[in-house]
């Protein structure tokens, strides 16, 4: 009995470890990238292409509504958007909207806790040039120290281009 007590003592105090380490390394997990543009133009008239969902496929070349346009942008609302990375098939993801300031920032939360959280942010800064737009990805879980997100700045700066290219269109 004694020898089967050590034996289930010992899995129990293994699985226990293993299950804290995996919880670390998920927790610990974490990376962001960041683009700026300064747009020569009122954060207004950023804020008209930013939430016209239907435009996106002229200008965003990773997040396109999946289901058409996205009607309600608002805090709590669950997006479904079509994204895409370099040289990959699109794949439908959901977002949530956990903060939406008219004319200031459009934050976006998705993916799965601890496996790779996704928190995508559009912030709008009046400087004296226009409109300082920030794109600002961060990751957290498990998955960051196995995904290779290299790809993510050259791709947003061209995604920071053309919505600048978008925006001066309305002039």
């Amino acid at each position: 009995m004694t020898m089967y007590c050590n034996y289930y003592n010992s899995a129990k105090f293994l699985i226990t470890y293993l299950a804290l380490i995996i919880l670390s390394l998920a927790l610990s997990g974490c990376a962001s990238r960041k683009t700026e543009i300064t747009i020569p133009a009122p954060p207004d008239k950023i804020w008209t292409v930013l939430t016209d969902t239907d435009g996106y496929k002229e200008w965003n070349p990773v997040f396109v509504p999946s289901k058409g346009e996205l009607e309600k942008l608002e805090e709590g609302e669950i997006l479904v958007w079509s994204y895409t990375q370099p040289r990959q098939d699109p794949v439908d993801t959901k977002l949530k909207v956990v903060k939406f300031v008219e004319n200031e920032k459009f934050i976006q939360k998705g993916g799965i806790w601890g496996i790779l959280d996704v928190k995508h942010h559009w912030l709008l800064e009046e400087v004296p040039d226009g409109t300082r737009v920030t794109n600002l990805e961060e990751w957290s879980g498990i998955g960051v120290l196995f995904w290779d997100y290299s790809w993510v700045e050259p791709t947003y700066k061209v995604m920071n281009e053309n919505l600048k290219k978008q925006v001066m269109s309305l002039r």
